[in-house]
């Protein structure tokens, strides 16, 4: 079973919103929009934060203010450097001309920045309502919108449906041979939280199969605790250790992935495991 390549879903990504084809404007007649997307393309060799940069895309607007590329572009700044209230207004005109191709993104941003999970889910399932074809992946590359949809459903309190999605999801992309990254890991964790404890063993098994973590060693722990089997759980906190200090854990340069643990969390596990008594049974063991 093979996970999401993050590197070539990150050059996949980057093609989908590359700098757009001003000859197809110019081919189709529209000339305006041609003119505008040429103004655009001097953005070239400019950084994001800089004046120069901020005024072509100005200037790209001013010529064709239905241009969606300039919006978006502008927008990638200003979500950066934290003025999401600027964000906001720009990628929704990006998103008011060009639904299709920026409703997965601002979706995706709601989810990620923002924790706007009904806005993320309004904004996924409105692609999905526009399009005939695979809705595709977040802007790093490490979710389809499917599973990012059904985090959002967790985070609100609908497990259920939460776990129908992404056993959905999952189960198109095991047809694939191409599993998520961390897909089998938050499927595991919402069995756990739904006392679904086999099942959630099973799934962290093909987490580890495809891609082991700390989080899925240590929430594996938990299961087995629940299942009374200290011996088991001891041995996935030990591993959930390990493996946390060998950075082979969940993480993201912007915010906190869902489901993300800490080392305190697993010392504390490990501590509680020792406190309550059961420490003499392992060590005999």
């Amino acid at each position: 079973m093979k996970y999401f390549n993050l590197t070539v879903l990150l050059i996949t990504y980057s093609y989908v919103f590359a700098q757009p084809n001003c000859e197809a404007y110019k081919y189709y007649g529209d000339t305006l929009k041609y003119k505008a997307c040429k103004k655009a393309m001097e953005i070239k060799g400019h950084y994001q934060f800089s004046k120069e940069y901020q005024t072509v895309l100005d200037e790209s607007i001013e010529i064709d203010p239905t241009f969606d590329y300039a919006y978006w572009a502008k927008s990638i700044a200003y979500l950066k450097s934290g003025d999401f209230v600027t964000w906001k207004k720009l990628i929704d005109k990006a998103v008011e001309y060009k639904p299709k191709e920026h409703l997965g993104y601002r979706g995706w941003c709601r989810y990620q920045f923002f924790r706007d999970y009904k806005g993320a889910i309004k904004d996924i399932e409105k692609l999905d309502s526009l399009v005939d074809y695979d809705i595709g992946q977040s802007q790093n590359g490490t979710y389809h919108l499917n599973i990012a949809k059904g985090l959002c459903y967790k985070a609100i309190g609908e497990k259920e449906k939460a776990i129908g999605i992404l056993e959905k999801q999952i189960k198109l992309n095991e047809e694939e041979d191409f599993v998520g990254a961390n897909d089998y890991l938050h499927l595991g964790v919402l069995y756990l939280e739904t006392k679904k404890f086999e099942k959630a063993v099973e799934t962290f098994k093909k987490q580890s199969e495809n891609n082991e973590l700390a989080e899925n060693q240590y929430y594996l722990a938990l299961t087995y605790l629940k299942l009374d089997k200290p011996i088991e759980s001891k041995s996935c906190l030990e591993k959930a250790k390990e493996l946390y200090l060998g950075e082979r854990k969940l993480s993201d340069p912007y915010s906190n992935p869902m489901d993300k643990i800490y080392l305190e969390d697993i010392e504390n596990e490990i501590k509680t495991a020792y406190n309550t008594g059961y420490n003499s049974l392992l060590n005999s063991n």
